[in-house]
């Protein structure tokens, strides 16, 4: 990432397309001057075993899950990219080409198909809307077009959006990022990278927003690599150094370095969860994505390297959502349980004595008031025993010792 105009994206988006002739474009778009890269095939990834992709992928490859990537544009024809990208965007006026070869980089990292070499996106299945919001890597009006392509991505239906240009803060950038947010839309970016020219100049935006998730870049031994800022706020970490990865034209870039490649992992990784957990919101995948990283690296690693078979499967305290709305009903039992006669006894003998409990209090309730009627009052002598006159219900169904004796009846 070079000043304003550094990206990292890779997705297609679903917008009208803007051809160079189109009003605003004066004249046809210069050549591009990308370099090609290397003819494959490359040496395979690190991150690929490093991140166990082979194992995530066959949890989940990403499968109904879109993913926006705001960059250069990308080359839709690479082997790694055909059939891979659903639609594309060009904001800039200059068509849907990458003249820079970021963007192409990235979105073959989301959701690149593995070639058999060990070089494929984390999330093969998922579906790519790819933004054009700068045209080479030095544009930099690009900025400028930065909130109006985050808004683009949550209007086209994207649940991910990976977000790769490192500029300053700005009202219409925070309120584009606040729309996205409020439209379940996760921003994955990238925590920038150091500059060559004046150091690190600072934190990088959108990365540095509430609720963005915000990647540095760690190498193949672990460690923060040189080139990651360490001014951003940092969420956690991914691959972000000698990565290959596609290019324009259908080489590869044998060693792509950045935190804009970085964010690419952690946007597929954010592909499965969307893909495996459909009913989470964006903030409980981004708990998810965070609270099962490896570990601090140190400065600017924030939680650590992604980890892409937990993101996925593991139980979280506190996560409530509504399951899947395919998820099956609790079965019927289909047996009944075993019968143990000593149970059955012992209820038996406890529901019998509630039942007689009840019974007795039930009559109480009858006789008592009928006895104050009586002027029946405790520790006085017995009245005399009703007549058939006064309570013929009393006489033929007294209870002995509650309200006396029974009379004695005449003999027959």
């Amino acid at each position: 990432m070079r000043g304003l105009g550094a990206l990292i994206c890779g997705a297609v988006l679903a917008l009208p397309q803007i051809p160079a002739h189109a009003a605003g474009a004066t004249a046809p778009a210069p050549p591009c001057r990308v370099a090609r890269g290397v003819p494959g095939p490359v040496a395979a990834s690190w991150a690929e075993g490093r991140l166990d992709l082979p194992r995530a992928r066959t949890l989940t490859a990403g499968r109904g899950a879109t993913v926006a990537v705001i960059d250069s544009g990308a080359d839709a024809s690479h082997p790694m990219l055909a059939g891979r990208v659903a639609k594309a965007t060009d904001l800039t006026g200059t068509g849907t080409r990458d003249c820079a070869g970021h963007g192409t980089g990235v979105a073959a990292l989301i959701a690149g198909r593995d070639l058999g070499g060990g070089t494929g996106g984390v999330a093969p299945a998922a579906r790519l809307l790819v933004i054009k919001q700068q045209d080479t890597d030095r544009d930099e009006t690009g900025g400028a077009r930065l909130p109006r392509a985050v808004r683009a991505a949550a209007d086209a239906g994207a649940r991910v959006v990976n977000v790769s240009i490192k500029t300053g803060p700005g009202p219409e950038l925070a309120e584009a990022v606040r729309y996205a947010q409020s439209r379940d839309v996760l921003i994955v970016a990238a925590a920038g990278n150091v500059e060559k020219e004046g150091g690190d100049a600072g934190p990088a935006y959108p990365a540095s927003y509430p609720g963005v998730l915000s990647v540095a870049s760690l190498g193949p031994d672990g460690a923060r690599a040189e080139s990651s800022s360490v001014r951003s706020r940092v969420d956690l970490a991914a691959p972000g150094k000698g990565v290959p990865t596609a290019w324009p034209g259908g080489g590869y870039n044998p060693q792509a370095e950045g935190t804009s490649y970085a964010a690419a992992y952690v946007s597929g990784a954010a592909a499965l969860v969307r893909s495996r957990h459909p009913h989470l919101n964006q903030r409980q995948v981004a708990n998810r994505i965070v609270s099962t990283a490896d570990g601090n690296a140190g400065a600017g690693t924030g939680r650590g390297m992604v980890n892409p078979v937990q993101a996925v499967t593991a139980v979280i305290p506190g996560e409530t959502a509504p399951l899947p709305r395919t998820s099956p009903a609790p079965a019927a039992l289909t047996a009944p349980e075993p019968a143990d006669p000593r149970t059955r006894t012992l209820s038996a003998a406890v529901t019998g004595t509630a039942l007689a409990a009840a019974a007795l209090a039930a009559l109480a309730g009858v006789i008592l008031p009928m006895g104050r009627r009586r002027r029946w009052r405790p520790g006085r002598a017995a009245p005399p025993a009703p007549t058939v006159q006064d309570a013929p219900e009393i006489v033929t169904g007294a209870v002995q010792g509650t309200i006396g004796a029974h009379p004695r009846r005449p003999p027959p």
